[in-house]
């Protein structure tokens, strides 16, 4: 696919962050978010996670505590599950 640098974009006030693709695949126009990640009462919010090795292990790596990510693309049910945080 052709594309440009995956746009960044963040909300006015700071708490969503959605990465998007955009671009051509052929004749075939591209345009989807590939990740959105909102801050929601202190935690990391992960409603859609589209990046093939996933954002979760990213955070991981990068300090943030399972205790403050939230899988939110699964149900609160699924979420007591995972070692996540459920909200």
């Amino acid at each position: 696919m052709q594309n440009r640098d995956a746009p960044v974009i963040v909300s006015q006030d700071r708490n969503d962050f959605l990465l998007m693709n955009e671009g051509w695949e052929g004749q075939r126009r591209v345009h989807y978010c590939l990740v959105h990640v909102e801050i929601r009462n202190g935690k990391l919010w992960i409603h859609y996670d589209g990046i093939e090795d996933g954002i979760t292990d990213e955070l991981l790596e990068g300090g943030v505590p399972e205790n403050c990510i939230v899988l939110a693309f699964h149900s609160p049910e699924v979420r007591k599950h995972t070692g996540f945080a459920i909200a």
